[in-house]
């Protein structure tokens, strides 16, 4: 499948037909790097299908601040769908993905080991319909967050050429 393809709506989403599982896990995946791809393979290890929910420009602003994103949101799904372990990209605008969970109907709802599983949103939707929650640990030593600081450190401040 071209990645192209693999950027698309929950109604476009292909569920697997031999009953596997799909996968859901949400973020702004901004600046991958290996805890990016270290988490989303094991994601993608917990069923047949993942789907990743990305935040918009406007939802990543509003949550990270003003500096952020870094990428665009057509290059930061464009990175994610070249991924071999993404099946799916859907881009969202609210501030947390459920209104996307409700419409996705993941058998498996993933986040990172720095969200305790009562404090994942979805997750009474996902476990109402018989799915399961995880939590599954970070590679530590590994953020987005961590990276631009560096980079300002270096630098100076951002947008300084």
């Amino acid at each position: 499948m071209n990645t192209e393809q693999k950027i698309t709506s929950p109604e476009q989403i292909e569920r697997p037909g031999d009953g596997g599982k799909v996968v859901f896990t949400n973020g702004c995946f901004d600046i991958i790097h290996p805890g990016h791809v270290d988490y989303l393979e094991r994601a993608r290890s917990m069923g047949a299908c993942l789907v990743v929910g990305l935040n918009s420009d406007a939802s990543v602003r509003r949550l990270k601040g003003a500096l952020r994103p870094i990428n665009d949101q057509q290059s930061r799904a464009r990175v994610l769908a070249a991924l071999a372990c993404v099946d799916f990209v859907i881009l969202f605008e609210e501030d947390t993905p459920l209104e996307l969970i409700k419409k996705v109907r993941p058998d498996v709802l993933v986040k990172g080991g720095d969200w305790s599983v009562d404090r994942i949103v979805g997750r009474d939707v996902v476990e109402a319909a018989g799915g399961t929650v995880c939590s599954i640990p970070l590679l530590t030593g590994y953020s987005t967050t961590g990276t631009v600081e560096r980079i300002v450190a270096m630098h100076g401040s951002v947008g300084n050429g």
